[in-house]
């Protein structure tokens, strides 16, 4: 995210990253990268590097006044699968540091929820195109190792239920129900009613591809495994930000590597022995846009004071609203 949340003061983290981690902070520094979770850099009283993740639970809600306690233990779940992931041997794991209980993260407070990893210096990449290389194989190596993870890994993993979370938002805002709470909820409404069947097509035409998925396929995936997510280092590369791991068909990484002529899916096939089903590399696809609709509906029906956050999202659902499904 580009801003820091203003209902979280530094001390308040701070004083949540010594008792959890038993730290001593020395300095704490926003870093305005990733969109979703907010981050900082944190230097211990060792001079020792720390990167901290804090997460907004009510963007990890699935409904409207869905408590924030089960937005939490999902993120935990995925938290505690990459732990799991990298202790059985996949290095390329950036897993969260475990508290002194334990456990993969720590409640701020009710609304906020923070986890530490080891800084990890490399190359980081932006989202889009994967980069020449071998970029995108080195990619589909790390996945094709997720994917035939053993079994004990996934002991905490959550099933993917292909629920978008933030539809009801959408739904809701497609019938006109947007509170005037700030700059993009009148443009919000006024862009949704002026093309409500362009949106509903799109969600006709997800769900109609989410019946076809077949749950006996499934594996443990990534959920976003694209070049922003990715790092090389000087000891290999590296996949960052598992708070999206779950259960699911393996189509959910693979739509990301996929450049459009079946090379990633033939690559993948050979070295799996698992056909994927190119009608589930749109379902992924599709899905994508959903998500991205239905965050930004949840983000307008909610106060929101037109940051440079609150721009990023509308320039997203303007550009997504007005794309034929």
């Amino acid at each position: 995210m580009n801003t820091p949340p203003q209902e979280l003061a530094e001390e308040r983290l701070a004083a949540t990253l010594t008792a959890g981690w038993g730290l001593a902070v020395e300095s704490l520094a926003y870093r305005a990268v990733g969109f979703g979770s907010h981050h900082w850099e944190l230097v211990d009283g060792d001079g020792t590097r720390w990167f901290v993740t804090v997460d907004d639970l009510r963007t990890k809600r699935y409904a409207p006044g869905e408590p924030l306690g089960r937005a939490y233990e999902r993120l935990r779940a995925a938290l505690a699968t990459a732990v799991a992931l990298h202790a059985h041997g996949l290095g390329f794991v950036v897993a969260p540091t475990p508290t002194v209980d334990g456990a993969p993260l720590s409640r701020v407070d009710d609304r906020f929820a923070a986890a530490l990893y080891g800084f990890v210096d490399g190359t980081s990449f932006s989202w889009g195109d994967f980069e020449a290389g071998g970029h995108r194989q080195f990619v589909l190596d790390m996945v094709v190792d997720l994917h035939g993870a053993p079994p004990a890994a996934s002991a905490f993993a959550a099933v993917d239920d292909l629920h978008v979370p933030g539809r009801a938002d959408l739904e809701a805002a497609l019938e006109g129900d947007v509170p005037d709470g700030g700059p993009y909820a009148r443009r919000m409404r006024d862009l949704l009613d002026a093309r409500p069947d362009h949106v509903r097509d799109l969600l006709a035409r997800y769900d109609a591809l989410a019946a076809e998925a077949d749950p006996a396929r499934a594996v443990l995936t990534h959920g976003e495994p694209h070049p922003a997510n990715t790092m090389r280092t000087p000891h290999g590369w590296r996949l960052i930000d598992w708070d999206t791991v779950l259960l699911a068909v393996p189509e959910r990484d693979l739509w990301h590597l996929e450049p459009g002529d079946g090379s990633v899916l033939a690559a993948y096939e050979a070295r799996t022995g698992v056909k994927p089903e190119p009608r589930l590399i749109e379902l992924f696809r599709l899905r994508w846009e959903v998500a991205d609709l239905a965050a930004a509906a949840s983000r307008f029906r909610e106060p929101h004071a037109g940051d440079a956050d609150d721009d990023a999202t509308w320039e997203i659902l303007a550009a997504l609203a007005d794309t034929p499904p």
